[in-house]
């Protein structure tokens, strides 16, 4: 069950996180997988993790933010295994600040990571899957719970995430008569570098007062990890979720519930 024999899945951030987990579950579960991450080194990592496991992969260096470089990695993928049929939007970037406290640059920069990059390469990668032959294919965008409640001093990010949902219901209507499937996850918080980097950044003086925080924040009292979330990418992923198009999957240890 839930198995990706003979599929091809370009997972996006792949080189450490959630994007890693994806990737390497992926890998396990049948895929061949091109591990894309701007960081080159850290893609070539996860690379190794799975040719070493005896699985196939690809490393890409992308970058999500320009088209070219999207169009010249899946262009890579379709010539070295034949085609795409999964691509998982995991790239992504954060930032804290309410609107009076975030820039025009810091805006333009989040929404060009979080909310172009999740464009260009749905762009792409739906053009690979209407010409391929059989056409379809599943996108699974990794949104956030803070793009569907307000989370406090996350105006720039809420709203990337906001349009990821919104972006991730229109793909599902636009492309459903075409085999194309679109669902979004949305983690709570999540332990990840990308936290830690946030700890360091923004709370050097109290990370682990507020490492403890982020912990309570959720209901279940701790925070989620990168292999917990990764399952339900490989649900979507799989022809067992035929049946699952446009939905919101939250997994968040209860933080929308309260």
């Amino acid at each position: 069950m839930f198995r990706l024999d003979g599929k091809t899945a370009l997972v996006t951030g792949a080189g450490s996180g959630i994007g890693r987990e994806i990737a390497l579950l992926f890998a396990a579960q049948g895929a061949t997988v091109a591990v894309g991450d701007i960081d080159e080194p850290a893609a070539q990592s996860v690379a190794d993790e799975i040719t070493g496991a005896g699985d196939a992969a690809l490393v890409l260096r992308i970058d999500v933010t320009d088209l070219a470089s999207v169009t010249g990695g899946v262009e890579a993928i379709v010539a070295q295994s034949g085609g795409l049929h999964i691509l998982v939007n995991n790239a992504g970037i954060g930032m804290v600040g309410s609107l009076t406290e975030t820039s025009p640059e810091d805006f333009a920069r989040l929404m060009s990571v979080n909310v172009y990059g999740v464009y260009h390469c749905s762009l792409v990668a739906i053009n690979q899957m209407l010409d391929q032959d059989p056409r379809g294919g599943t996108i699974v965008n990794i949104a956030s719970v803070a793009g569907q409640v307000a989370v406090a001093r996350r105006f720039a990010y809420g709203t990337t995430k906001g349009a990821v949902i919104s972006m991730t219901q229109s793909t599902a209507m636009d492309y459903i008569d075409q085999g194309i499937r679109c669902n979004c996850i949305c983690p709570g918080t999540v332990e990840t570098p990308f936290v830690e980097a946030y700890l360091h950044r923004y709370h050097a003086g109290e990370v682990e007062e507020t490492r403890a925080q982020l912990h309570a924040r959720q209901p279940i009292g701790r925070m989620g990890r990168p292999e917990e979330i990764a399952p339900l990418a490989l649900y979507l992923a799989s022809d067992e979720a035929a049946y699952v198009t446009g939905a919101q999957m939250t997994i968040d240890g209860g933080l929308t519930a309260r």
